[in-house]
């Protein structure tokens, strides 16, 4: 049987992309969820205003956060705008959430926004990472390993023509 690709819908778009934190955590595990906006918020992310780069999500009373995010205030909302820095609370079921909070407590995770997004049917969805730190020593294990890989590659392209 065929496998078929699917397409990319042209509403998926990427807002905000957290590149660092592949460099800085070991990526265990990862989860979509859904972020609760306002609507000055949502219309500020349309334009491409925000990041996700210093932020982080944390299990607080049983619901999920995401803290430290950046979204631009949007112009034409005036004095009814949102407060850029705000917490923003993460919509998750109650199993992944306490998944979550197990990794964060018991076994030292953090919990890492990698990727903010619209999806296919036009909704602000968020990929986070349920990571490990990496110590400089893994930091240069991984460059070392990328790079040799990119060496590699360059050879056999070298050798095939």
């Amino acid at each position: 049987m065929a496998s078929r690709k699917k397409k990319k819908d042209p509403n998926s778009k990427l807002i905000a992309e957290n590149r660092k934190a592949r460099h800085n955590y070991a990526i265990e595990d990862d989860l979509e969820v859904g972020l609760v906006l306002e609507g000055s918020e949502v219309k500020s992310l349309r334009q491409g205003g925000a990041n996700i780069a210093e932020s982080y999500a944390t299990v607080e009373d049983g619901e999920l956060w995401l803290i430290n995010s950046y979204i631009a205030p949007y112009e034409q909302a005036g004095r009814w705008g949102h407060e850029p820095r705000r917490k923003r609370k993460l919509l998750a079921h109650r199993r992944e959430i306490d998944r979550l909070w197990n990794a964060t407590r018991r076994e030292g995770m953090t919990i890492v926004p990698l990727r903010l997004y619209f999806n296919d049917k036009g909704r602000a969805k968020l990929r986070l990472g349920i990571a490990r730190g990496k110590k400089l020593a893994d930091k240069r294990e991984t460059e070392r390993r990328r790079d040799w890989q990119r060496q590699k590659a360059r050879l056999l392209r070298h050798h095939e023509s």
